[in-house]
């Protein structure tokens, strides 16, 4: 609940629909978090590697949220209301009702989620076009934008959807409808996610090339033909409807949406590094390179010229930050990975009752028990012998091969916790080294950057952080408000708002600088034979494919 002592000022109220759950907050004009509130969402998946939701459940989870962040203050001094998402593709009619994207015709299932890997066949045939629309998602589309996911739509479920449909909104553009009634899209989607062009618009062409023609014929007024800049104040603002759904006054500023990761850039990238030592001080906010890790981790660069790196998404013109163009690396698993590898494990019962009596989180057990069995050796060094290759939901970037799995070297015949530890140490690295493989590709191409700034869930276990300086030999910046995604969405609503005058502005205002961790340079020779280990096992997973393919 909000904190005593509080000087008199505007509120701005933010929104992060994740994987999993729900969570709001209500910042001040200083970017400090008086209030938070989280509530879990459901997931179905009713076959393999088709992930669903529903847009009443998560609405409904919003105003649960909402209500708890405003309790016992005086809601007339909330100003704006931000929200951001996961991209996930959410189906409603003509009359705005949900309609079933599943063979079972359950039409509260109405959202295919992000991480959905069903339109495999789509995407494949969508990049075999070679469209130049391709090169601004680093040559090859994923299987996780929408393209491939409409396709899918349309040929799987013409009957009990597609010929239904009325609107397709990306989750966070869903959001902002339904608080305002604007059916106007955010840039940021847009262009990340739909291929829509900050400069030239929706592309024929590329639609009509895929099957999709049904958008041109209709001036794409289902997947949105009024976009908005991120931050961009929507309609007259939250109607009474949403009003009452989210316990917030009626007519506060409602903002153009960011997805989640783009919201959690935006809460660190812009932070006052002044007194730190660190090299991006005095330096353009393009040294950055900001890391919004949890279920998946993605990568955002910024640059004042479009930069083309193959295998990340990108260049997009203002789809984070106004005036920048911004590539987005990505690794689709990375706490989802964690978690997989800790609780598969045969010790994970063992784990979990130990950690439960000394009231820890497994991952901080974890941590302690790594520093318990590393002897006088730094911690990294108990991986010397166990490798692992982290892409066991296939390659986001900048590899862009949906077909690569995960891969463990170095396996004994012993399952005990000790075990468990190290492979869960390994596993870490492996992410971190994945982060690695992303930056040597954004350097290669151009960007030149010296700091990275970590948010999200895993940002808060100081393993992973501490593995991300080595392993990278860069500092990983922190922030004071760990929810670094929520302060991003209340940045988005401090804009609509107006009482900023931009949304570089908000951000030097709200993004503060709260821990540095530096790389442990002692460590680095023994984190680049590792690195030399880590590509090796991609290019022999590569070679071991093409023997099985051969005659």
């Amino acid at each position: 609940m909000p904190g005593g002592g509080q000087e008199p000022g505007s509120y701005y109220v933010g929104v992060d629909v994740g994987t999993g759950s729900v969570r709001a907050a209500l910042v001040d004009q200083r970017g400090v978090l008086l209030a938070f509130a989280d509530q879990p969402i459901n997931q179905w998946e009713p076959q393999f590697n088709h992930h669903e939701q529903s847009s009443e459940d998560i609405w409904a989870a919003c105003g649960v949220v909402t209500k708890k962040v405003v309790q016992g203050i005086d809601v007339n001094r909330i100003r704006g209301l931000g929200f951001d998402a996961t991209c996930s593709l959410v189906v409603l009619d003509k009359q705005f009702r949900p309609l079933p994207v599943n063979h079972e015709g359950d039409s509260h299932r109405n959202i295919i989620m992000w991480l959905d890997h069903r339109a495999v066949s789509q995407v494949h045939r969508i990049n075999e076009t070679k469209h130049g629309i391709l090169q601004c998602v680093g040559g090859v589309m994923s299987v996780e934008m929408q393209a491939p996911k409409l396709l899918w739509l349309k040929e799987n479920l013409r009957e009990t959807c597609w010929d239904k449909a009325g609107h397709f909104f990306d989750l966070p553009d869903f959001l902002s409808w339904k608080a305002t009634g604007v059916t106007a899209r955010s840039l940021c989607s847009l262009v990340c996610k739909w291929t829509y062009s900050a400069e030239k618009g929706w592309d024929d062409s590329f639609w009509k090339l895929i099957g999709l023609e049904d958008f041109v014929a209709d001036n794409y007024s289902k997947i949105g033909n009024q976009v908005l800049p991120p931050g961009a104040s929507l309609g007259n603002g939250l109607t009474p409807e949403a009003a009452r759904d989210l316990g917030l006054p009626a007519g506060i500023a409602v903002a153009a949406s960011l997805i989640d990761a783009h919201a959690g850039g935006l809460g660190v990238i812009g932070a006052d590094v002044r007194g730190h030592g660190l090299a991006c001080e005095g330096q353009p906010v393009t040294s950055r390179l900001a890391v919004i890790c949890g279920t998946s981790s993605c990568h955002m660069g910024i640059s004042k010229d479009p930069i083309f790196v193959p295998g990340v998404w990108g260049p997009y013109f203002s789809a984070m930050v106004p005036g920048f163009w911004l590539n987005e690396g990505g690794q689709s698993v990375t706490g989802k990975l964690i978690d997989h590898v800790v609780q598969g494990h045969a010790a994970f019962p063992e784990l979990q009752a130990k950690a439960t009596a000394r009231c820890q989180s497994v991952y901080a057990y974890l941590n302690s028990h790594l520093d318990l069995i590393k002897k006088a050796r730094p911690v990294g060094f108990l991986t010397v012998d166990l490798h692992v290759w982290p892409d066991f939901h296939g390659n986001r970037s900048p590899l862009a091969d949906l077909t690569l799995k995960g891969m463990v070297t170095g396996l004994k015949l012993s399952q005990d916790l000790d075990d468990l530890a190290i492979l869960y140490l390994a596993t870490v690295q492996a992410i971190a080294f994945g982060t690695r493989l992303i930056i040597e590709a954004l350097e290669a191409a151009g960007h030149s950057l010296s700091t990275l700034f970590l948010c999200g869930g895993l940002s808060k276990n100081p393993l992973f952080v501490q593995m991300h300086a080595d392993i990278t030999g860069m500092p990983v910046v922190l922030s004071q408000e760990v929810e670094s995604v929520l302060v991003g969405a209340a940045i988005l609503g401090a804009c609509a708002s107006g009482d900023f005058a931009s949304v570089q502005e908000a951000m030097s205002r709200m993004s503060k600088v709260g821990k540095v961790v530096f790389p442990r340079l002692e460590d680095k020779r023994y984190y680049d034979k590792k690195y030399q280990v880590f590509l090796k096992l991609v290019e022999h997973q590569k070679e071991y494919a093409a023997i099985m393919k051969g005659d």
